[in-house]
């Protein structure tokens, strides 16, 4: 259990769980999670939390194998600008370790955003809050969870 599973259990919302030994040599958990699942790439959404120019930190769930836009989410998010953030702050403030940071259960909850092709499948795979670990959720129920934003994101 983590606290992602645990908020779809209170929820009592609808996903599966996949396990897959994670690879100490591969820096990309998201192409290391499709690889392994043998899940096409584009299903595979890494969350990626961003900082705003207003430090305001924000996730943006993108496929694995695209990038993420940081004009796009910028705009969507209302800001003029969009970085990376700190590695310490991120998982501080969502109380994941980087490649198994889930948008689910965050010790506080961001304003997320999530890319548009996630409604090209009946179901996303995103991290279930530690590597290793990936819920297979429809994007919808996702998206309401998290009363994300749907829009462009990838490049």
């Amino acid at each position: 259990m983590t606290p992602a599973t645990r908020l779809l259990d209170a929820h009592r919302t609808e996903y599966r769980l996949h396990t897959y030994e994670p690879s100490t040599a591969h820096s990309d958990y998201g192409i290391d999670a499709s690889n392994q699942l043998g899940v096409a790439a584009a299903r595979v959404f890494k969350t990626l939390v961003v900082e705003l120019d207003s430090h305001e930190l924000v996730v943006a769930a993108v496929p694995v194998a695209a990038r993420l836009d940081m004009k796009r989410l910028a705009a969507a998010a209302g800001a003029k600008k969009a970085f990376m953030a700190d590695r310490v702050r991120v998982e501080k403030t969502t109380g994941y370790v980087l490649g198994g940071v889930s948008p689910l259960g965050q010790k506080k909850p961001l304003r997320s955003f999530i890319d548009v092709s996630a409604g090209d499948f009946p179901t996303i795979y995103v991290s279930g809050g530690r590597r290793g670990l990936e819920i297979e959720i429809d994007a919808c129920l996702l998206g309401d969870l998290l009363e994300a934003r749907f829009c462009v994101l990838a490049r």
